[in-house]
Order: C-alpha cells, then structure tokens, then sequence
C-alpha cells in the first residue's frame, strides 16, 4: 500500500490524498452506524456513535480476514455538523486508539439525516487485503 501525496502539496491531516495498492483481496464495507452488534444504539452523541460504528467497521473486516491497516478508503456521512467540529479531537483520539496512524483516503459528507435514528455518523469502508 502506497500513500500517495503530489509533489509540491502540503501534507493532508488526518486523511491520505491518496492509496495506490497492488491486486489483492478487496473487502467492501457497508455503511455502519454506532449501534451494537444487536442494533442497539447506546447514546446520541456523535464521539461513543462514531467508536462504535468504527468498532463495526473492524468486526466487518476481521470476517473477511482483514485489519484496519488494510483500508483504503473511507466515507463518513453524518447529520450534525456543528457536534461532529465539537468533537472533533476526540474523534481523532479515538482513531489513533484503534487505527494508530493509518489514515486512508476519506471523504467526509454532511446529510440531513441517516436511516437509523437516533444516528449521527455514518462510516463505510474499502480494503485490500495484500495477496
């Protein structure tokens, strides 16, 4: 896996512009929201949603034989934009705590709202597992 920055571009924070990868196994992850394994949301703010919609995002993987270190991609959808500035550091926190500094392609889109209520964020997910 190959992080890709332009040459002359100042360093992104918290994402990669970029991910060159070799053919291997590609893992699609759908969108998950910070809901336990049973459907179950255990609070309404946007930092515990976006744990364990992240936590999901690895159990997914782990299925397929994948780790974090494998995305490639990821795209947040969330439906609170000022929580989500507010929380901003302990998003990150909470990403280093499970993804140390592996930082994939991201996209980060503000919707009016998610399917799953009380749900703020939203995470999908692409790796490649190398062969």
């Amino acid at each position: 896996m190959q992080t890709l920055l332009p040459e002359g571009w100042a360093p992104p924070i918290g994402y990669a512009n970029g991910i060159a990868v070799d053919a291997g196994r590609i893992v699609f992850v759908a969108g998950q929201v910070g809901w336990d394994a049973q459907q179950k949301f255990h609070s309404e703010e946007i930092a515990p949603q976006f744990e364990q919609a992240l936590l999901n995002i690895l159990a997914v993987l782990a299925a397929a034989g994948a780790e974090g270190r494998h995305i490639c991609r990821m795209t947040a959808y969330c439906c609170d934009k000022p929580a989500y500035m507010a929380a901003r550091r302990d998003l990150g926190r909470i990403w280093r705590k499970h993804l140390g500094t592996h930082y994939p392609a991201m996209s980060m889109i503000f919707v009016s709202d998610l399917l799953d209520n009380p749900g703020k964020i939203e995470l999908e997910a692409t790796a490649v597992v190398p062969k």
